[in-house]
């Protein structure tokens, strides 16, 4: 599935640049495990925590594109090095913290902002500078994994530190652990990029992300993507009340969540190898069509255990496979060269929708009491983007004859 990964250097960059991302998501991923101690610890409430992760989600969505010029514009090494260090600060003052400011400064500004610098965007962009065309594809499907992965091996992992050293101990540690990220950019960043000639036209990233906004394939894919944001915020931030609200006991959540990261490592590799094969908007019309049947196919379904397994490994599947296909299609249309801001955009549009879906959740549970009214959301929604994704602009993909012996 992957002979494109068979060099050496290729690999190390690849598993480079997806070890950066298991340590930044998986830290970003996990903050959820420190509201309870830190609300029992501190008196601030729920409501005041809960908005400083809020601000952060955002936080991470704004700065992507931000992230991603300057990567175009410095290099990676040094913004990917600025986010590690502040996303290490942001854990280390945390405990610091006494007041719904404080948290909002530390865990949605510095942690947020840091995770954001070491994200998606930056690191697909400094991969695929490095890579040649052939590999991209691939390499983006394990630099998704690694994302997934951290968010499966960091939460249990914090979970055992907080119960052994309190929420401060635990918050330290994260900090330290965080550190790991360090040499990996090293590696990732000390070959340099792959020659390439420049393109008629490049006027600078300004000019770049000016063209990209009027393109009406472009735009098609931010709204695709900012559906993927909608039905993950909504899943994670309300999931667990979705289990209550069908009697079954908490554990169903958690379980739930760490089916979705695993099933998320296995489509992401498959992501990763399909849009080699097939043109990537079909991919993706796919993969938001499938959504739309499987939230059907559970509003039909007995509320069982099994039922909230088996649609946590269907949604896990596609969760966020769609990170390849969507970088894969900005390439297609942009080039390599101002990728990581590009998709840096595309990214934002994501958290928007992941915005959207965490708050009108709240709003639709408080009004009618259960979230009957967000699913058929998410239903329409993920049609909607299945749709939207087929006209856009893609050239086939052309394969190489075999050669005659």
């Amino acid at each position: 599935m992957f002979k494109a990964l068979g060099t050496r250097e290729i690999l190390i960059t690849t598993l480079a640049a997806a070890g950066v991302l298991m340590i930044t998501m998986g830290a970003r991923q996990s903050m959820g495990l420190f509201i309870g101690p830190m609300d029992d610890s501190t008196g601030l409430g729920i409501a005041a925590i809960s908005l400083a992760l809020a601000i952060g989600q955002f936080s991470w969505g704004a700065v992507q594109p931000i992230a991603g010029a300057a990567a175009d514009r410095y290099g990676p090494r040094v913004v990917l090095i600025a986010g590690v260090l502040l996303l290490a600060l942001g854990s280390a003052v945390t405990p610091f913290m006494g007041s719904g400011f404080g948290l909002i400064v530390s865990l949605g500004l510095l942690s947020a902002i840091g995770s954001g610098a070491g994200s998606f965007s930056v690191l697909i962009g400094a991969a695929a500078q490095r890579l040649p065309p052939e590999a991209r594809g691939a390499a983006s499907g394990v630099i998704n994994a690694g994302g997934s992965f951290g968010q499966f091996v960091f939460a249990p992992i914090l979970q055992k530190l907080i119960q052994a050293f309190g929420w401060m101990g635990a918050m330290w540690s994260l900090a330290l652990m965080t550190l790991a990220a360090l040499p990996m950019i090293g590696r990732l960043t000390r070959s340099a990029p792959i020659p390439m000639p420049k393109q008629a036209g490049d006027t600078g990233v300004v000019n770049a992300m000016s063209g990209a906004l009027r393109d009406r394939s472009y735009l098609l894919l931010h709204l695709g993507f900012f559906t993927c944001g909608f039905h993950i915020a909504f899943l994670v931030t309300h999931l667990p009340g979705e289990v209550e609200l069908c009697g079954l006991p908490p554990s169903v959540a958690s379980w739930s969540l760490a089916i979705i990261g695993l099933a998320n490592i296995v489509g992401s590799l498959f992501a990763g190898a399909w849009v080699s094969k097939y043109r990537s908007k079909y991919v993706l019309a796919w993969m938001y069509a499938s959504r739309a049947l499987l939230i059907a196919l559970y509003l039909m379904a007995p509320r069982t255990d099994l039922t909230f397994y088996l649609f946590a490994a269907g949604l896990g599947f596609t969760w966020l496979a769609t990170v390849p296909p969507t970088a894969a299609i900005v390439g297609k249309l942009f080039g390599v060269r101002y990728l990581a801001t590009l998709f840096g955009l595309t990214l934002f549009s994501h958290q928007i929708g992941g915005f959207l879906g965490a708050y009108l959740g709240g709003l639709a549970f408080t009004r009618f009491g259960d979230y009957t009214w967000m699913w058929y959301a998410d239903i329409a929604l993920a049609l909607m983007a299945a749709i939207v994704n087929l006209p856009i602009r893609e050239a086939r993909i052309v394969h190489a004859e075999p050669q005659p012996a």
